[in-house]
């Protein structure tokens, strides 16, 4: 175990003299003066995220930003909220527009600039699927950037193929006998791009800063296609107070449903342990697209198959601290 409280085969990060003098030059990557809601995850992860991939490129980054909440609230034309040269592409085509770039810089013979792509799960899962796949598949040097926030937020709230089992969306309503989003479907993302074998992913959490921006540090610098999964909680969406952002963020991984975990090549090789796994339904229970959960005990027989979830995570990631050490 490393002193981080990671297990890991990989050895850690360094920082040279050179990326240490780069990292105090650039400045905010996204202005705070920007249209997102009270209380975003995206927006949060997003600074964060851009900012250490400033850092680690030493100022020298290009940003493909596919159409979604964060492209609508950080660049309301003729406006933008991002420091960083940007390109906005559509909904489906962010990573082939991004594999364009950075190939076009590397025929300038730029190598030294860093491409990297931003969609939120609906432009990631869904529509840009396959060209994700295919920068996966031919390993272009790009990194890829989700802001998984669990349904379409930016077109009215319409589930996505990560909105999780039961959750009440606009497509999705909590109806019937099984009300909100159907159990057994869906994507994982992290698995899929793991599945290419491509040399880095790792999923991150708004939860933890600090572990987010090591993580894109640590991806920014490598070469090939590397992909990070960041949980981005949405109040307005999700039916939480803007305030409970990070502590529904910290819910879902402390829970399990959320694990925290690095990939190089295909292969799990380090994740961060629960220290106490806390159950599904203090999750749960601070969301309001999950209010119809709690109404009677036929219905929190579905906590429990939501629960069956968060437990096959932690037995399957090792995410138990004693199993990690």
């Amino acid at each position: 175990m490393s002193p981080s409280g990671r297990t890991t085969d990989q050895p850690p990060v360094t920082q040279t003299a050179g990326c240490a003098q780069a990292a105090a030059a650039p400045g905010p990557s996204l202005d705070p003066y920007q249209r997102s809601c009270e209380g975003c995850g995206e927006a949060l992860g997003a600074r964060h995220a851009l900012g250490a991939a400033l850092r680690a490129s030493g100022n020298r980054l290009i940003t493909v930003n596919a159409t979604g909440c964060l492209e609508a609230f950080s660049t309301p034309p003729p406006e933008t909220a991002l420091r960083v040269p940007w390109i906005h592409s559509l909904f489906g085509n962010a990573a082939a527009v991004a594999t364009g770039v950075a190939a076009a810089q590397r025929i300038k013979g730029r190598p030294d600039v860093r491409v990297v792509a931003q969609g939120g799960d609906g432009s990631t899962a869904d529509i840009g699927f396959g060209c994700l796949s295919g920068m996966f598949e031919r390993n272009d040097d790009v990194l890829y950037l989700c802001y998984d926030n669990e349904a379409c937020m930016n077109s009215g709230v319409q589930r996505s193929s990560t909105t999780p089992p039961a959750a009440r969306t606009a497509t999705t309503p909590a109806l019937g006998r099984e009300p909100g989003n159907a159990f057994g479907t869906g994507k994982n993302l992290p698995l899929i791009a793991m599945a290419h074998r491509i040399p880095y992913v790792a999923t991150a959490s708004v939860a933890d800063l600090p572990d987010l921006e090591r993580k894109v540090t640590y991806a920014t610098r490598l070469r090939g296609a590397r992909y990070i999964h960041i949980h981005a909680p949405c109040p307005l969406g999700w039916g939480s107070a803007p305030v409970d952002t990070i502590r529904i963020a910290q819910l879902a991984v402390a829970s399990g449903l959320f694990p925290l975990f690095e990939a190089h090549d295909g292969r799990v090789t380090a994740c961060t342990p629960l220290r106490r796994q806390v159950p599904v339904d203090e999750y749960l229970g601070l969301q309001s697209r999950f209010a119809h959960l709690f109404v009677n005990a036929a219905s929190r027989g579905r906590i429990a198959q939501i629960q069956e979830i968060a437990d096959r995570n932690v037995a399957e990631f090792g995410l138990r601290a004693r199993d990690a050490e």
